[in-house]
């Protein structure tokens, strides 16, 4: 019966921090659509006015690090001055969430 409570206890215990955490594409929606697009083509105003790459691209997916990216979120671009840090308003799991997001960006197929 102890072990049965002790499980139960640490399973609720850890309910609420799951339960936190903001699904990935409604932070995107909220902090990254509105520069990089909501495919992550930056196909917006200020994605073609401050030439943010196309997250989409194979080319991208593949030069850019999860690492990297995680440090571009938290810590701001150092090509682009406008990308602000967000170590302070998001939280680890939240960035990693981000750069799981950033990974489903495929490209756009052509129509025939």
């Amino acid at each position: 019966m102890t072990t049965r409570w002790f499980l139960l206890s640490t399973l609720l215990l850890c309910a609420p921090a799951a339960s936190h955490a903001e699904d990935a594409a409604v932070l995107w929606d909220k902090s990254c659509k509105n520069c990089h697009g909501p495919d992550g083509r930056a196909q917006t105003r200020m994605g073609q006015k401050e030439s943010i790459p196309d997250m989409s691209r194979a080319a991208w997916q593949k030069a850019e690090s999860d690492a990297h990216l995680r440090d571009v979120i938290a810590n701001g671009s150092s090509h682009n001055p406008k990308m602000k840090a967000y170590k302070d308003r998001l939280s680890p799991e939240q960035m990693d969430a981000l750069v799981r997001y950033i990974r489903t960006f495929k490209p756009q197929e052509k129509a025939p």
